[in-house]
């Protein structure tokens, strides 16, 4: 029988690679059918929600801050989704967070605090938070 830290650890090894493997065309898609092209566009760090509609439909390609902070909200949502369920993770990317000094795990993805929210992502999935 798995322990709840193996559970967490094989949830942490899915995401991540699940969002290796991903088209950024599809992470980006799969984001705006979640969040919202301009809440997209946001933690993307971009003026023009436009763009990210470009980037769904493979026509460009985001700058290296802008695709990492997609693949971060990505591999977060899905890690938060392996334990619940999508409208939990959904619920949880964009509320309040403790752990965050009150900002959303969006938010803080789109103000470069990575770290940050995958730690309170790991302590919300241990029960902590």
């Amino acid at each position: 029988m798995s322990t709840q830290r193996e559970l967490n650890a094989e949830a942490d090894a899915r995401a991540h690679r699940d969002t290796a493997e991903q088209e950024l065309t599809e992470i980006a898609r799969f984001l705006q059918e979640q969040f919202s092209q301009r809440t997209v566009a946001h933690v993307a760090g971009i003026e023009d929600p436009k763009q990210v509609g470009r980037w769904c439909r493979g026509q460009n390609t985001p700058r290296f801050d802008s695709e990492f902070r997609l693949r971060t909200a990505y591999q977060v949502f899905r890690y938060i989704e392996e334990c619940e369920n999508r409208h939990v993770a959904r619920a949880w990317m964009i509320g309040m967070n403790p752990q965050l000094e009150d900002a959303s795990p969006l938010q803080a993805i789109a103000n470069d605090q990575f770290k940050e929210v995958m730690a309170a992502a790991r302590s919300y999935r241990q029960g902590d938070l």
